[in-house]
């Protein structure tokens, strides 16, 4: 049996759903309560019966029942069984998906014209419903309403750092082209010597903001985990020794190649800067709006 990693009442303007997510294997799995849902659209009994799952009353009218497809049929006569997360007894829910679906067939019966009077009540009800769900989405408000989301931005993150980083670093290999120096020194009005390797103590910070912050989310910050200054102030090794061969390097070739191509096409310094953080925001930036170029240095 599933158990609830999380749960909590789902609001969507004045009606509430319990939600809850589950600790399926892979990809958690986020559903609503049968009792909840029969409950927000009008319905008195709850959907359910000691040791099984029965269908909501208010579908298996007369006046919905034929508008609901084999396979809806056969998902809302299945709902998950699951345990609660403080406990009690056994929970029933329906995929979050599913909510949308329903709705839509209790406002094709009500515009079928097959609705009892009493019953219209349940299309008005299931507009609301869908109107809140399109807005958002329906698993994302089931992460919001349990406090899952936490957890989830956690496990996405983490995902796209194995992706990005190593566990330990490898033999260094040039990875910077002399190009972006080059470019880099001119913008910045500065005379560049190719035979010199020491260089401004700057250009490390230049190369964070240009590169490192702007590959994926989160690779700058674990980068300087994972490979932090020594009592002298540098670094064992360089940044790009922690990256992955089939994701890492190859996201960084492509971003420094269009990075040159950013730099040979401005004209100072300012206008750079500026057309990369339109093209490539660092992460967490807003995206700089397409206002005419200023060539100021």
């Amino acid at each position: 049996m599933y158990k609830a990693i999380k749960d909590g009442p789902l609001k969507i303007g004045s009606i509430e759903i319990d939600a809850a997510v589950l600790d399926n294997p892979g990809t958690p799995m986020r559903v609503l309560s049968t009792r909840g849902v029969t409950r927000a659209l009008g319905g008195k009994r709850t959907g359910t019966v000691v040791g099984a799952p029965k269908l909501p009353p208010f579908l298996a009218s007369n006046a919905i029942k034929p508008f609901i497809s084999d396979d809806l049929m056969a998902r809302l006569n299945s709902p998950v069984e699951y345990a609660p997360r403080h406990g009690g007894r056994t929970a029933f829910g329906y995929d979050g998906a599913l909510l949308a679906e329903i709705c839509k067939v209790v406002i094709t019966a009500k515009d079928a014209g097959t609705l009892r009077a009493n019953q219209v009540k349940y299309a008005a009800i299931a507009q609301s419903l869908l109107q809140g769900v399109a807005v958002i989405g329906i698993y994302s408000l089931i992460d919001e309403a349990t406090g899952y989301q936490d957890i989830r931005d956690r496990v996405a993150l983490q995902a796209i750092l194995d992706q990005f980083l190593r566990k330990e670093w490898a033999k260094w290999a040039k990875r910077f082209p002399d190009e972006f120096y080059e470019l880099l020194f001119g913008l910045r009005g500065w005379q560049y010597r190719p035979l010199n390797v020491k260089r401004p103590g700057v250009i490390g910070h230049w190369t964070n903001d240009l590169v490192y912050d702007r590959l994926a989310p989160g690779v700058l910050t674990e980068l300087r985990k994972r490979n932090p200054p020594t009592e002298s102030g540098k670094r064992r090794r360089k940044h790009h020794q922690w990256l992955t061969e089939d994701v890492g390097h190859p996201a960084l070739r492509e971003h420094l190649s269009n990075v040159i191509t950013l730099m040979k096409a401005a004209p100072n310094w300012a206008t750079f800067y500026r057309l990369l953080q339109r093209a490539k925001p660092k992460l967490g930036d807003m995206p700089e709006l397409p206002f005419p170029e200023r060539d100021t240095p």
